[in-house]
């Protein structure tokens, strides 16, 4: 651990609930195990693990307000949905007072709470920790996706989208069309490898 690292750590036990920094560490771990398993850039999947919560904060009309007074353009699902706001504000956090400039962390951030279509290994990795990290309460399937995380790392993307969905729409809860789409582009890359 860098002293930057150390830096971005203190900032963050500063503004964050206790339990979701507790929370933001497990991620970090659990991405840094998830990228020494699978080959990804441990710097990067501990940075953007550590910093993928940085902007959870706020409660949802403060975030709409600080979104528009950074001039963060939201779309009409975010503003249906403002818990799914933190990941694109965190995202200009990472960059703008973390000093974060490398665009595969950034993403990974941005993309960390609905997914989009096409992640990459990165996007993959802290969407998958921030669901299984050790201190999660314990949902449906959480062992069979904890066990899977590390022996097949798409199914078990796919198949978390998939309870998240499940678990929204037996909810009667809003779907961010970004959660549809990641989800969708993940079926079709499946059939695909099936049939092809």
């Amino acid at each position: 651990m860098n002293d930057h690292n150390i830096e971005i750590r203190e900032r963050l036990k500063k503004i964050l609930k206790p339990s979701r920094y507790e929370h933001t560490l497990g991620v970090c771990y659990t991405a840094c195990a998830l990228a020494m398993r699978w080959g990804a850039d441990l710097k990067k999947a501990e940075m953007a693990g550590l910093l993928h919560d940085c902007a959870k904060c706020y409660d949802n009309s403060a975030i709409v307000e600080e979104c528009r007074r950074l001039q963060i353009g939201l779309t009409a699902d975010e503003l249906a949905a403002p818990a799914v706001i933190h990941a694109k504000l965190g995202a200009w956090k990472a960059e703008h007072e973390y000093g974060i400039h490398d665009p595969e962390i950034l993403s990974a951030i941005a993309n960390h709470t609905t997914g989009k279509p096409g992640m990459s290994l990165l996007d993959k990795i802290v969407y998958i920790a921030d669901y299984i990290e050790p201190g999660r309460k314990m949902l449906p399937r959480m062992e069979k996706f904890r066990v899977m995380a590390f022996t097949d790392l798409d199914e078990a993307f796919y198949e978390i989208q998939e309870s998240i969905l499940d678990y929204l729409r037996t909810t009667g809860s809003f779907i961010d069309s970004n959660s549809l789409a990641s989800f969708e582009y993940c079926r079709k890359e499946k059939e695909n490898a099936l049939h092809g």
